[in-house]
This record gives structure tokens, C-alpha cells and sequence, in this order.
């Protein structure tokens, strides 16, 4: 389904982004792999998807790298048709103890970190007239609400909703979609005290990458804007 495409998930090493590394291997792409850290499990993970995969490292909090860092994807790889903004720090702390440095690295992680990759893969995507670009979210983003513990990440999230729709809105002549995917509380991610899910169950990678699969799909091809909340029934 994917075949002759590239794909660029930043934080694709582990975690949420090694299965969607891995899924979209499956279906056929070439797959840039970003680490920042353990640059190991990027190595173990292109072992295992094999030759159509390349390792990248990247601080992604740095813009003048990001540029440089897509430059040399799209010279070794050919180009970027998908991206996927997996990258995106996450601290649990109340607003007023957080410090200005942990601030300034979240905000710039989840928000400042897609916008940078976001920019420097379009200007291929329009050449090519084919492009996917999914961000990954937060299932309360659009709920412009009190967060007392997770201040800076709700409100980068809740940006990343906005450029979302923004670049939907830009992109949409030139053939590229971009969508949000919003998980609410997952399985092997922050656990918070009290499980009130109506769904009964937690978030697992499998519900978060099916979506992805289906937004990069011909299928989708005509979806844009759009924040698919992955939350069952959590807090909507």
C-alpha cells in the first residue's frame, strides 16, 4: 500500500514510535528512523525493519538542526512523503513549580518541534502533489479548560490542534492531508490514580497505529483537519 513511499516518525526509535516505525514498514515505506537518545534502539529497530530503513539523530528542540536534519533524509532517502510528529515530551507537575527550562522544553517538544519538521517537508510534498502529515495529540486538547498538573504540555497540544487545521487548510490544494491523532490515557504511558474509563480499558499502541495506517491510505485521501480522539470515552 506504501510502497515507494518515505516515512519520517520522529521519536520512531521506542515506545509509540518504534510500532508505528514498524507498522508502516508492513505496508511497504522506507523508513527514516529519528532518535535523539539511545541511539541503540535505533539500530536494533532497523535491523528488524532491514535495508529500506535508514537511522537519523536530531535534536529536535534545536531549529537550525531540524533543517539539517530533513536536508539529509531527503538527500539519502530521496524525499519525505509521510511524516508522523510523534515527538513529544511530557511532564506531570504543578504550573507554578514548573522551572522556565522545563517549560521552554516542553512547549518547544510538542509544539515548536512539529511546526519546524511540519515546514521543511511541505515544500517537497507540494512539488510531489502527495503528502501525509499526522501529529500526534492529546484526547483533552480541544477542551480549552483548567490543567493545572500538565500546564505547558496541554498547552502545546492545544497549538498543535491549531496548526493542524491551519496547515489542513493551506495544504489541501496541494494534495497533502494533516490530521491529528488524540490518545487519551494509554497503556504503558502516565498512569494517573483513578481508572475512569468508560470503555473499561487503557489506550494500546494497536488502537493509535490502526488509525495512523488508515490516515496515510488512499482510503483517507480526502480526510483533513481532523483530530480523531482515541480515548474511550475518556473525559470528551
Amino acid at each position: 500500500m506504501l510502497k515507494g513511499k518515505v516515512a519520517l516518525v520522529t521519536g520512531g526509535n521506542r515506545g509509540l514510535g518504534r510500532e508505528i516505525s514498524l507498522a508502516l514498514a508492513k505496508k511497504g515505506a522506507s523508513i527514516a528512523i529519528h532518535y535523539f537518545e539511545h541511539r541503540q534502539l535505533a539500530e536494533n529497530l532497523k535491523r528488524e525493519i532491514g535495508n529500506n530503513s535508514k537511522v537519523y539523530h536530531a535534536d529536535l528542540i534545536n531549529q537550525k538542526e531540524i533543517s539539517k536534519f530533513i536536508n539529509r533524509i531527503e538527500n539519502e532517502m530521496g524525499k519525505i512523503d509521510i511524516l508522523v510528529n510523534n515527538f513529544g515530551p511530557f511532564i506531570y507537575k504543578e504550573w507554578e513549580k514548573i522551572t522556565p527550562e522545563e517549560w521552554d522544553y516542553i512547549i518547544k517538544g510538542n509544539l515548536y518541534s512539529a511546526f519546524f519538521c511540519s515546514k521543511a517537508v511541505i515544500p517537497g510534498m507540494r512539488k510531489r502533489k502527495w503528502g501525509r502529515i499526522i501529529n500526534i495529540g492529546y484526547n483533552r486538547a480541544e477542551h480549552l479548560t483548567a490543567f493545572p498538573n500538565i500546564t505547558p504540555y496541554a498547552i502545546a497540544k492545544t497549538g498543535l490542534l491549531i496548526l493542524t487545521r491551519t496547515m489542513a487548510q493551506t495544504e489541501a490544494p496541494y494534495k497533502i492531508t494533516v490530521n491529528m491523532i488524540s490518545p487519551g490515557l494509554i497503556e504503558k504511558g502516565f498512569k494517573l490514580k483513578e481508572f475512569k474509563i468508560p470503555m473499561g480499558r487503557y489506550c494500546t499502541f494497536k488502537d493509535i497505529v490502526e488509525a495512523i495506517i488508515f490516515l496515510t491510505s488512499d482510503s483517507a485521501d480526502y480526510i483533513t483537519g481532523t483530530n480523531i480522539i482515541i480515548g474511550g470515552g475518556w473525559k470528551i
